[in-house]
């Protein structure tokens, strides 16, 4: 292979990834995909720092790692990523900066803790301390929100879209 056709295979290498990245990345100039990231991130960040820093009566990270690995048995890995989404996903959210990847993890890990933890409790929330534990509603309504970023991306005031305007 000569100099010309290598320089040519890298162009097209590089346009490739670009143009991937600019599908992840793009996304309308509509104000409803904001008003969802800011909904999803300011109900999941809470939950974030209990996990993550002990704030609003969590367990911080130690206690956390323990209880998923320890109790539930949750492989470490997987324990770590949950605390890490939950605690960075919403920061990405407020910022619109991959709203597609951070949505698609909150949709995994809401999916995930409501097949694995919540569904056993029924429907609806323990609003009035009657039942064992959480319903599902939350969850449905967090993964909802998640899957309609993951369509649209980000909107407006993102970074994602300021950096695919054209």
């Amino acid at each position: 292979m000569n100099t010309t056709s290598t320089l040519l295979a890298a162009d097209s290498i590089d346009s490739a990834t670009g143009n991937r990245l600019h599908s992840l990345l793009r996304s309308s100039d509509s104000a409803t995909p904001a008003v969802l990231r800011m909904a999803l991130a300011a109900s999941i960040f809470p939950h974030g720092t209990q996990k993550l820093l002990g704030w609003f009566g969590g367990y911080g990270f130690t206690g956390t790692m323990g209880f998923f690995t320890g109790t539930m048995g949750i492989p470490t890995p997987l324990a770590f990523g949950v605390i890490v989404i939950e605690f960075f996903a919403p920061l990405l959210l407020v910022l619109g900066v991959g709203t597609r990847l951070a949505a698609l993890g909150l949709a995994v890990v809401m999916t995930t803790a409501m097949l694995m933890v919540h569904l056993r409790n029924g429907f609806f929330m323990n609003w009035f301390g009657t039942q064992a534990g959480e319903g599902i509603e939350y969850f449905l309504l967090s993964i909802g929100i998640a899957l309609a970023l993951l369509v649209s991306g980000g909107g407006r005031w993102s970074l994602d879209r300021y950096v695919t305007r054209s």
